[in-house]
C-alpha cells in the first residue's frame, strides 16, 4: 500500500506541477497556478499521515516505511529547487521570459553550485532521519524497527557520497576551454540586457 501511495504522490507531484505551470503561463491565471503549486506539499502530508496510520494499525515496519521517509526528505530537500528550475523554463518557453541560465560549468562557481545542491541532500537526510526516529519511537519495539534503523544509514550514506562528489569540485575544479569562458560571459551579458 505504501509503495503505491509513494508512486501516487510522485505522479501527483508532476501533475500538480504541470497544471500549475499551465495555469500560470498558458491560461494566464498566475494566482490559480500558484495555488496549485502550493498544494504540492500536501502530497507529502498525505503520505506522512498514511504511513503513520499504517504503523498505528499494526503493520510491520519494513522497507516501504523507510522509503516513504526518504521520499518526503528528498521532496523537502530538493522539491523547491526542482519547481523553481521548471518554473524558469516554463516562463521562458511559454511566457516569453529570457532563457534561464544553467548551472555554472567550471571553476569555483561550479563548486559552490554543487555544494548548494549537496545541502539539499543533507536536508533530505536530516528530515528522513527525524521521520524515521519518530517512527521508531512510535512503534516502541526494538525487535520490529531494524529496517527503519537501516534506512537512516541509507540516507546518510547517500548524503556522504553526494558530499564527496561536491568536495571533488572544490579539490579539482574543472577549467573552461580557452574560448568557451569568453563565449559564456558574452551570453550572460546578452541575457542580462534582455
Amino acid at each position: 500500500m505504501i509503495v503505491a501511495l509513494i508512486a501516487a504522490c510522485e505522479i501527483g507531484f508532476w501533475v500538480l506541477l504541470a497544471a500549475g505551470l499551465a495555469c500560470r503561463y498558458l491560461l494566464r491565471m498566475p494566482r490559480t497556478g500558484l495555488a496549485l503549486l502550493l498544494c504540492e506539499p500536501l502530497l507529502e502530508v498525505v503520505l506522512l499521515v498514511a504511513t503513520a496510520l499504517d504503523l498505528k494499525n499494526g503493520a510491520e515496519p519494513n522497507w516501504t516505511h523507510g522509503l516513504a521517509a526518504l521520499y518526503i526528505g528528498y521532496t523537502v530537500g530538493h522539491g523547491h529547487r526542482t519547481v523553481k528550475w521548471l518554473d524558469g523554463h516554463a516562463a521562458h518557453r511559454l511566457g516569453g521570459a529570457p532563457k534561464p541560465l544553467g548551472p555554472p560549468r567550471y571553476g569555483m562557481a561550479r563548486a559552490r553550485h554543487e555544494t548548494k545542491v549537496w545541502l539539499g541532500t543533507l536536508t533530505a537526510a536530516a528530515v528522513a532521519t527525524v521521520l524515521l526516529q519518530l517512527a521508531i519511537w512510535y512503534v516502541d519495539d526494538p525487535s520490529r524497527v531494524t529496517s527503519l534503523e537501516a534506512w537512516r544509514f541509507t540516507a546518510w550514506r547517500a548524503a556522504g557520497i553526494h558530499g564527496l562528489v561536491a568536495l571533488a569540485y572544490w579539490i579539482w575544479p574543472k577549467k573552461a576551454p580557452a574560448g568557451e569562458s569568453r563565449d559564456r560571459l558574452a551570453e550572460t551579458k546578452e541575457d542580462a540586457r534582455r
